[in-house]
């Protein structure tokens, strides 16, 4: 069988979604035992959005579909700074690591809107 690839795998913001959810998954195993269902439930998820709504996203017709699923993946990424920002507060996260992810969370945004306005 040929190595297939979907158009969404090709997009440099659904690899660099997929880097990131890594990320997520590296906090979330991190996480005390207390705060893996309310936290690392709520991180996991919205990590997930992203990479699943760009993928969902780039298959519709129509460019205001598009940017509904784009637009969801922004909103999936604030999500997650905002977790992180809890996390950093409860000193539940490294700094090193938070600004890392923090970076990485800027990038995807600036990725995702230049999808938007194209």
């Amino acid at each position: 069988m040929e190595n297939f690839e979907f158009d969404f795998e090709k997009l440099k913001v659904y690899q660099k979604a997929l880097e990131f959810i890594d990320s997520v998954f590296e906090v979330y195993k991190a996480l005390p035992y207390e705060f893996k269902y309310p936290l690392g439930g709520n991180l996991i998820r919205a990590g997930l959005s992203i990479a699943n709504n760009i993928a969902e996203g780039n298959g519709k017709q129509s460019k205001k579909e598009k940017n509904r699923y784009f637009g969801i993946s922004l909103d999936s990424t604030r999500e997650c700074i905002s977790v992180f920002n809890v996390s950093k507060r409860q000193n539940l996260i490294k700094e090193d690591k938070y600004r890392k992810l923090r970076s990485d969370g800027k990038e995807i945004t600036n990725m995702l809107y230049g999808l938007i306005n194209s």
